[in-house]
């Protein structure tokens, strides 16, 4: 099984530019311009929820998620997002292990960046 990733922007066109040039994902134009970007291998943690994070989509309740871009060396990732002029935060420690910090795309959203500590699901052979 495979999974895809559905985003919802203020402004996609300064989203996916952002995306395509400044975080350099493989890209499809699936028609006029709407990018449907290639991502690297994931891995999906379940949280505990909070409150009513629970999306609506064709009038159905999904499940919340946060993105999370795992990298392995996150203060490299911040000094090039810093030379592009993108807003982040502080980098902070996580409680599981590893460090994140979050980045503001052009539309004002923000997603996290984290580089994990602990062994993730990628790296080990699952049976």
């Amino acid at each position: 099984m495979t999974s895809g990733a559905l985003f919802y922007s203020k402004n996609p066109e300064v989203d996916r530019a952002f995306f395509r040039y400044i975080l350099g994902l493989r890209f499809v134009d699936a028609a006029n311009g709407w990018l449907i970007l290639a991502r690297p291998p994931t891995e999906v943690r379940i949280d505990p929820g909070s409150g009513d994070f629970v999306p609506l989509h064709g009038h159905r309740q999904l499940l919340g998620a946060v993105l999370y871009p795992m990298c392995e060396n996150l203060s490299a990732v911040r000094e090039s997002l810093e030379s592009a002029n993108v807003a982040r935060s502080p980098i902070t420690e996580e409680q599981m292990g590893g460090g994140r910090t979050r980045i503001r795309l052009p539309s004002g959203g923000e997603m996290g960046l984290y580089q994990p500590s602990h062994p993730t699901a990628i790296e080990s052979t699952l049976t």
